[in-house]
């Protein structure tokens, strides 16, 4: 479903929100598979707003009938109606809380799958620039007040409208001048509620805020590397007193809004009280002067409570749905950020790539502050700085690698390497040129397909706090036991993984902290051997291993890359000298190219690297 972009995003227009009819629809367009639990919601609530009114009615009955004739037997059977309707009540309450639950928990079910699948696919740029406990605070909090919405607010609403209309309907047709005086008070229920909404909307908007920034915290603050850090630099007081200085903010709006809340129901549950009693008041008069009898003033007396506490909690409600609109304006910030990286409708997909990789002409700039996909998640303020300008990373680039060789790209740091590397699997699309492989543009081909042609060894591999198997299997899901024990046995790692406690089923820790980081990165080239890629990507990947290490992973990565095209940024001299041909990068540009004895004998700035590596690379 195409969802458009129709929910403010300034706070400034959140100030004095009304409920728009385009927002209720949009929300509405999420609860169409479940039209039909709507409507048996809908009898459920009419029917419990009917059976509602019968004892009112018929405790008047009994007073003008029954006890003036001593109809005992007409006052039994009043008596087990009054009994019946309030165990058809009570059963129609069940089951209109059960069809609004099942149409609130359904439609947050289909929100919530849709927001994770979308984040996912929005451009690693957006990751890089989002503080991950602010984006899990707004997928997690922010649907949860949603939910809320959806699964009380709903019934609530509808419930209370139903019931004001047919306790309206019974009053008219009993005593229309007791109606109107009841009615007179209608006014004073309606007009607060639009001051106390913007101040409610406003007070929620700032809680969420604060306690997205507290979740940021406690993200960063309780990993691995985040508790580290702050022991080390002994920052546990200081840490402790931010955190509890907005806590202690979240304390005092949580305090205002419950004061502002009850407030509000006091002052309504008053102008109530005063109702019943006008009707009373009067009421009495028209009994004593024989007007109207006392049982239709004791059921007059009844009804309009019936219709007080409904305008109370339709009141109330207002200002809930105010509230709940803040959650949903904030989730559906997040489901309409667009994503520069989509698939052509024309995409095809790569089949048996050859992993012929060309830069043609290729000028790339990474994404500057106004070019924020969700601002309010990469600021504070929700603001992109125009003050800042980014410059091109790479430009006017060209290059071409054949099928099968092996390629290392060098160049002083921040030449731009890792930025050629992350444009070959599209993690980012040029400005101007074209990254092509096999002959189709990176963009003209499906995403799935070409990033399942390419495996990446990072310097820094990921793993997840699972077992090791299911690490591994991450690249292919139905690897068999054997398979995964080739792979490992190829990057070296089978025989330490066979002295773990629990083997391959052994969890490897957040961000696998369990292992050192040479372990990690063989079981990332594990992973990687296991995907069976036409194109390797290999970033540091021998960083973290120590020289004999080193050597074992270089034989088997020169068998298991054989055939294949690797593009690989090192420091160590051993995939430098072995290359096909080596690129140095330097300021975005192509230096130099050829095999390491041509650009030796040059004696440019890769023989000048090549020194520096000399002199740095450790004795084996």
């Amino acid at each position: 479903m195409q969802m458009h972009a129709i929910w403010p995003r300034d706070r400034t227009q959140m100030q004095g929100a009304k409920i728009e009819k385009e927002a209720a629809a949009r929300v509405w367009r999420f609860a169409s598979p479940y039209r039909g639990m709507v409507l048996g919601f809908l009898i459920a609530v009419i029917g419990q707003a009917a059976t509602g009114l019968v004892p009112p009615i018929l405790f008047g009955r009994i007073i003008d009938d029954v006890i003036p004739n001593q109809d005992r037997g007409k006052l039994g059977l009043f008596a087990a109606f009054i009994v019946i309707s309030s165990i058809v009540s009570a059963i129609m309450s069940l089951v209109e809380r059960y069809w609004s639950s099942r149409i609130g928990e359904g439609v947050i079910y289909d929100l919530r799958s849709a927001l994770f699948d979308h984040v996912q696919r929005l451009p690693i740029a957006f990751f890089t620039r989002t503080q991950t406990g602010v984006l899990t605070n707004r997928l997690n909090s922010d649907v949860i007040g949603a939910q809320r919405a959806l699964t009380t607010t709903l019934g609530t609403v509808v419930s209370n409208v139903l019931t004001l209309i047919t306790t309206l309907i019974a009053m008219v047709v009993l005593e229309w001048r007791l109606t109107a005086l009841a009615l007179l008070l209608t006014p004073i229920f309606v007009l607060p509620y639009r001051r106390i909404g913007a101040i409610q909307q406003s007070i929620t908007r700032e809680g969420m805020d604060l306690n997205a920034a507290m979740n940021s915290t406690m993200t960063e603050r309780f990993n691995v590397s985040g508790a580290l850090l702050v022991k080390l630099f002994g920052r546990q007081d200081d840490e402790a007193e931010l955190f509890s200085s907005r806590a202690l903010r979240v304390r005092d709006i949580g305090i205002r809004s419950a004061m502002f809340t009850r407030g509000f129901m006091i002052m309504l549950g008053l102008l109530g009280a005063i109702g019943t009693a006008m009707v009373y008041g009067l009421g009495g008069l028209f009994a004593i002067n024989g007007s109207i009898e006392a049982g239709e003033l004791a059921t007059m007396g009844l009804l309009v409570g019936r219709i007080y506490q409904p305008l109370t909690g339709l009141t109330n409600a207002r200002i809930d749905v105010l509230t709940a609109l803040v959650s949903f304006d904030r989730v559906f910030e997040v489901l309409d950020a667009p994503s520069p990286l989509v698939d052509d409708d024309d995409a095809i997909e790569l089949v048996g790539p050859r992993g012929q990789i060309i830069f043609d002409d290729v000028t790339f700039a990474y994404p500057g502050a106004n070019d924020a996909i969700i601002p309010s998640l990469e600021t504070p303020a929700g603001e992109a700085d125009p003050t800042i300008v980014e410059g091109p990373t790479l430009e006017n680039l060209s290059f071409t690698i054949e099928p099968g060789q092996t390629v290392a790209l060098v160049g002083p740091s921040g030449a731009g390497k890792t930025t050629i590397t992350n444009l070959v699997p599209r993690l980012y699309d040029v400005i101007d040129g074209a990254v092509k492989i096999d002959g189709h543009d990176v963009r003209s081909v499906t995403q799935d397909s070409l990033r399942k042609a390419i495996g990446v060894v990072v310097q820094d591999p990921h793993l997840f706090h699972e077992s090791v198997a299911d690490n591994l299997r991450y690249a292919k899901p139905d690897a068999t036991d054997e398979e995964l024990q080739a792979a490992c046995e190829a990057a070296q790692i089978h025989e330490m993984i066979a002295k773990l406690p629990a083997g391959y089923n052994t969890m490897v820790g957040e961000r696998g902290y369990r292992m050192s980081g040479g372990e990690k990165q063989r079981l990332s080239i594990a992973r990687m051997l296991l995907k069976n890629p036409s194109v390797v990507i290999l970033d540091e990947a021998t960083s973290h291993l120590d020289s004999e290490n080193e050597q074992l992973v270089q034989e088997a990565l020169a068998k298991a890359l054989a055939g294949r095209t690797a593009l690989v940024i090192a420091h160590r001299l051993s995939t430098i000298t072995d290359a096909d041909q080596i690129l140095v990068v330097d300021d975005g540009a192509l230096a130099e190219q050829g095999t390491h004895d041509e650009l030796l004998a040059k004696g440019g700035l890769y023989s000048e690297l090549y020194n520096i590596l000399v002199r740095n690379e450790p004795a084996v």
